[in-house]
């Protein structure tokens, strides 16, 4: 086969498969500046700083240019130069330009390019005011002020994440990146998992800080606070401090947390090698009586909101396991102030965290005991780099230290949690040995290994087949879920991660706009488990000994009580109502869910006919009609609601019967539902 050539800036460049120029003007070491290419994402070609001048044609955009044969590419004319240099402009020029005490400041690709372009001075006048920040959302603030357009958070969110919580809107000046109706990004359907501000090139989203809170606490003398490392963490924030993606930290991140003031500093893979014991034990007992198959994990909280909000009929099918982030709150909040000999309401719980969502996580209800959160606080990885810089250590330089037993103690099972592929291999090792009785030698599953976003296994262990399918982002796991909901197949356990590549790529890791530094954690982790003496959760002596003298049984009563949760179905918009009828002003407020689900179950022609009903008894006067988006009831619609009682699979005969009811002044009885996890703790 010929090799194909073209030609840049004077260098003859081998054709290699690459989709575009900027492709491989960047393989043979040309760094063409660019905000909205990312090779994840499909081709956009809004930020125009991607030009290349190709002899005969003239000028183009390099990221939506194919490499052909012969081209002869320029890619720094003086031309282009001053073209880019004006671009920077316009966009500082709208852009708040408060860069020292922005935290994205390091990492800021605005920043970087004017820098690199020679922008000395801002010639135009800004045409935009300003606008307040968004800071309604737990887990991300949002800085429309800092927005330049390019889309990037767009695109992630609706191509990667398939859910759209953000938009372009408006036209010409007025064009903006908002939430769906205008609202705060905390009252949309927003999963938290923080893909948007991870794209960003800019600090227009960001994770939300906790740092000031956790050094308060930190201060306090009557305060024990107590930390806990998630697996991915170790492996990426050595990056922020000049070492290769992928360097175990774990050692140097102990010590500096130490030196910071933790007073305890434990290893969440304790609580990861748990959640395996926990969830193995669920799914074979699922599997054995063939029910509520397939089986969800439930690590990832933004997962777990996706499937309340989107799909809660799947609802069952999640491992009513907790997060190893809640399973390590509760068991520490229940167990720590025995041991350490500290009151509970002067016990803080910190996590340190790859992913955004854990914060939202920290602040979910079922996650609280006596109105008091098992975790307090979650930093992410950035976070932690930050309160590592403002104390001045030499990280890089740290003398390693050891963590505290016995929540310091895992095995390699526990810490691949933190790669796609990871939870499934670690049950897999587990499932094993419990169902053929012998030890298990080779301990790695190559089976669901790898970076495809949907992966599928198919084994045998002890005579029982199992077909498994691992899924990371999570437009992948709503292909799987409408598979599943349509009975088009059948599989048994389903591992789902809502960041590409899993935690390593979570949005709360240092920034990187490099996939090979997500390959690079990737492989960090399991070389993590290789060099550890023990791989298997079962084999955890610990753990063993927390089951003997704290939980009891495996799945049993206590361990159902601290180490499991349940679910329920979530609203995707808050308040957002549409009034049809009656403007509000009389007695009875009748309000209909057309919500995807209850859509489906009817309700569009339910509210048809209940309008024609009130229109044709007069009663528009009387009754006011709203359609809403969700009354939290999915797998119960369609749903109406009535004066604030709620009647499930409702009809027109139960809806009539209900306002005819409410116009006489008698009370309307709400419909008894539960909505449950399945888990099987419980015989509500």
């Amino acid at each position: 086969m010929n090799q194909e050539f073209l030609t840049i800036d004077g260098r003859k460049v081998a054709i290699n498969g690459e989709r575009n120029l900027l492709e491989l003007a960047r393989k043979v070491g040309i760094d063409i500046p660019s905000f909205c290419y990312h090779s994840e994402l499909s081709v956009y070609g809004a930020c125009r700083l991607c030009l290349v001048d190709i002899e005969g044609r003239g000028i183009v955009a390099s990221c939506s240019t194919a490499p052909q044969p012969g081209l002869v590419v320029r890619t720094a004319t003086a031309e282009i130069r001053e073209m880019r240099k004006i671009t920077i402009e316009l966009l500082l020029a709208d852009h708040h330009q408060g860069c020292t005490t922005c935290g994205k400041s390091a990492d800021c690709k605005l920043l970087d390019l004017a820098r690199r372009l020679g922008v000395e001075k801002v010639r135009f006048k800004p045409v935009r005011e300003a606008i307040a920040l968004d800071t309604s959302n737990p887990s991300l603030v949002r800085d429309p002020n800092k927005c330049i357009l390019c889309g990037d958070c767009v695109r992630m969110c609706s191509e990667i994440q398939g859910i759209g919580a953000i938009d372009f809107a408006h036209r010409g000046s007025n064009s903006a990146v908002l939430p769906a109706f205008g609202k705060d990004l905390g009252q949309v359907e927003c999963v938290f998992c923080g893909q948007c501000a991870r794209v960003c090139p800019t600090g227009a989203i960001m994770p939300k800080s906790q740092i000031e809170e956790v050094f308060a606490e930190l201060a306090k003398p009557e305060k024990t606070v107590v930390v806990q490392i998630a697996p991915a963490v170790r492996v990426a924030v050595g990056e922020a401090f000049g070492l290769e993606p992928g360097t175990d930290v774990s050692g140097r991140i102990v010590a500096a947390l130490r030196m910071l003031g933790f007073d305890q500093v434990y290893d969440t893979c304790f609580a990861a090698d748990l959640t395996v014991i926990e969830e193995a034990a669920e799914f074979i007992k699922r599997k054995q009586a063939g029910e509520n198959l397939p089986q969800f994990t439930s690590c990832c909280p933004a997962w777990v909101k996706y499937t309340e909000q989107y799909h809660p009929s799947l609802l069952p099918n999640l491992s009513s396991c907790r997060s190893p982030q809640a399973m390590f709150g509760s068991l520490a909040k229940d167990l720590l102030p025995g041991k350490l000999g500290v009151a509970k309401d002067n016990l803080t719980i910190v996590s340190i965290m790859p992913c955004t969502a854990k914060k939202f996580e920290a602040q979910r209800p079922e996650l609280a005991k006596d109105d008091m959160a098992d975790v307090d606080f979650v930093l992410t990885s950035q976070e932690l780099v930050r309160m590592i810089e403002s104390a001045g250590l030499d990280f890089a330089h740290l003398e390693p230290a050891s963590f505290d037993l016995p929540f310091g103690f895992k095995t390699g099972a526990g810490v691949i949690f933190g790669n796609s592929g990871g939870v499934s291999e670690a049950v897999l090792r587990h499932a094993y040995e419990v169902l053929t009785g012998a030890s298990l030698q080779n301990v790695e599953f190559q089976e669901v290994r790898g970076e495809e976003g949907l992966r599928v296994a198919e084994l045998e262990l002890a005579g029982l087949k199992l077909k498994l399918a691992v899924v990371h982002s999570l437009a992948n796991a709503k292909r799987i879920c409408r598979q599943i909901e349509a009975g088009e197949c059948d599989y048994d356990l389903i591992e789902v991660m809502a960041c590409p590549g899993g935690c390593v790529g979570g949005a709360g890791q240092p920034v990187s706009f490099s996939p090979e530094a997500r390959r690079k954690r990737t492989a960090g982790l399991y070389e993590v488990d290789r060099k550890l003496q023990v791989h298997k959760s079962l084999d955890n002596p610990y753990l063993a000994r927390t089951y003997q003298e704290h939980l009891g049984e495996v799945g049993g009563h206590r361990a159902h009580e601290l180490l499991h949760t349940e679910y329920q179905s979530r609203k995707r918009i808050v308040d957002e109502e549409v009034s049809l009828m009656g403007g509000g002003k009389g007695p009875v407020d009748v309000t209909v869910c057309v919500g995807t689900s209850c859509f489906l179950r009817g309700s569009q022609e339910l509210l048809k006919s209940l309008l024609a009903y009130v229109e044709r008894r007069q009663l528009s006067g009387q009754v006011n009609v709203k359609a809403t988006f969700c009354h939290e009831r999915c797998d119960r619609g369609p749903t109406v609601g009535i004066n604030g009682a709620f009647i499930e699979k409702c009809t027109l005969e139960k809806a009539v019967a209900a306002v005819d009811a409410a116009l006489k002044g008698a009370p309307i009885a709400d419909t008894n539902g539960h909505s449950c996890s399945g888990c099987g703790g419980c015989k509500a």
